[in-house]
């Protein structure tokens, strides 16, 4: 079966990524990490729209209809959703000015789990952090590229990758605090494989939802980890998925043309805009971080 696929937003981002969207006001936020930007689109229709950050800055969660909370280089910040002012919170590796806030997702009970890396993906130099009601903790050291985190319907499971090391692993979780309960298991080996495994999102049904950088598509993996599905889409680095609309049951995926040439650009003209794919899903919308 061929899914369409079309421009959700032609702003073209150096590195498209964080795609979260608020089913409050029906409007995806994203980030260009690398150009300092907020971007946000309502998907009933509309222009996106684009603002300065203070920081590079990778991740958002919803707090209430009032304020969200924003993952940077420094840490947690809180913005004002109707003045847009952005105000510190919780400093996180802001003394290390070798690392920047990567992949960020919220477990269903409202736990943040956050990936810092490398400014230049330097080997090991990240970790992944967990923060809920006011407490942080570090649950994984020595990463490269945070990604692909994200987590069970019920909260039992949460998934992470090191895109450097293409394993996707899957580790317990206490699904009332979103805590590792368990050590990490190997859920599916994409070393020596095209493309990098990135930003992940899982559905109702279990099914974790892939984008693969570097390979132009979007792969799904069963429960039990197997890659059941692969979608081709447009542009070579598709970063991060995203379910949007009122019944979450689309897909937006942002993208990039990091590390590309002015001839790879040419080849790839829809490298850093967001895409949308025409393909129902049983989708499930971000829960509200509880800080």
């Amino acid at each position: 079966m061929e899914v369409g696929v079309s421009i959700l937003s032609d702003h073209i981002c150096h590195l498209g990524e964080g795609p979260t969207y608020d089913p409050g006001t029906d409007t995806l936020f994203w980030f260009d990490i690398l150009g300092q930007k907020l971007l946000e689109k309502r998907i009933g229709g509309g222009e996106t729209i684009v603002r300065d950050l203070p920081e590079i800055m990778s991740a958002l969660a919803v707090v209430n209809e009032g304020n969200q909370l924003l993952f940077g280089e420094s840490g947690l910040s809180l913005r004002d959703v109707n003045t847009g002012a952005i105000t510190p919170y919780f400093a996180i590796e802001a003394d290390n000015p070798v690392t920047r806030s990567n992949d960020a997702r919220v477990h269903p009970c409202g736990a943040f789990w956050m990936g810092t890396m490398g400014k230049k993906a330097e080997h090991g130099a990240g970790s992944i952090y967990w923060f809920f009601k006011g407490e942080l903790r570090k649950l994984v050291s020595d990463i490269s590229i945070p990604n692909s985190i994200c987590f069970s319907p019920d909260g039992t499971a949460a998934y992470y990758t090191d895109t450097m090391v293409n394993h996707l692993y899957r580790i317990p979780c206490d699904p009332e605090t979103g805590l590792p309960t368990g050590e990490r298991q190997l859920f599916f080996d994409h070393s020596g494989q095209p493309g990098g495994l990135d930003g992940s999102v899982v559905d109702a049904d279990g099914t974790l939802w892939n984008a693969r950088w570097g390979a132009a598509c979007l792969d799904a993996y069963s429960p039990d980890g197997r890659r059941i599905r692969t979608i081709p889409l447009p542009t070579s680095q598709p970063s991060c998925p995203a379910f949007i609309g009122a019944n979450a049951d689309r897909l937006a995926i942002t993208s990039a043309w990091e590390h590309m040439d002015e001839a790879a650009r040419k080849a790839d003209p829809q490298a850093g805009m967001t895409l949308l794919l025409d393909l129902p899903v049983k989708g499930r919308f971000e829960p509200r971080v509880l800080i």
